[in-house]
């Protein structure tokens, strides 16, 4: 369990209350500062996967904690940005439309962990396939561009390329989504 790979782990468990609380009344100061704790639990999330792997430390507590942190943290920063208005313009940072590509990222997570977990009864692994990883990054880097525009309102283009980030991201989502749903509805009979 105190392997360092679950401690970076850990890590971005325990740090997505910071995060919250950093986006909760933010100024320019709360979202760089949030800004920086996302990017660096963005960075452990690359390194907790590749130092488990490394040093053939990988854990059952790790594969199971690894997804849950990643969907805990993404799920948090979606809801604070859709909820909280911007220093400047006084409007969320996820709004009108745009709420739907995050929605659909959302509802993607839960199904896709409702289907891993109904398919682990099983014994069927499914494996994250290499366009799943690049919905990850795309999600990733959305949504540290839109904490990253809220630092930066005079820079439209931060908050718009983390928009066009976003609907990449959830199509993405829907197209990896479609490809788990797949897999899964084979073993539901």
């Amino acid at each position: 369990m105190l392997s360092l790979p679950n401690l970076l782990t850990l890590s971005r468990i325990f740090a997505v209350p910071i995060l919250v609380g950093l986006l909760w009344h933010p100024g320019p100061a709360g979202y760089v500062l949030a800004f920086l704790l996302y990017a660096l639990a963005g960075i452990t999330d690359y390194f907790d996967g590749y130092l488990a792997r490394a040093q053939g430390t990988v854990s059952k507590l790790g594969i199971f904690l690894d997804p849950i942190a990643d969907k805990i943290m993404v799920a948090a920063v979606i809801v604070m940005l859709i909820s909280t208005e911007q220093v400047i313009g006084g409007h969320p940072v996820i709004a009108g439309w745009h709420v739907v590509a995050a929605l659909v990222i959302l509802l993607r997570e839960i199904a896709v962990s409702g289907l891993r977990e109904f398919l682990a009864q099983l014994s069927v692994s499914v494996p994250v396939s290499r366009l799943a990883k690049w919905k990850t990054t795309f999600q990733m880097a959305s949504l540290g561009l839109l904490i990253l525009a809220g630092a930066l309102p005079h820079w439209p283009w931060v908050h718009t390329l983390g928009l066009l980030s976003l609907w990449l991201a959830a199509a993405l989502t829907l197209i990896t989504g479609w490809d788990y749903l797949r897999v899964g509805l084979k073993h539901m009979d």
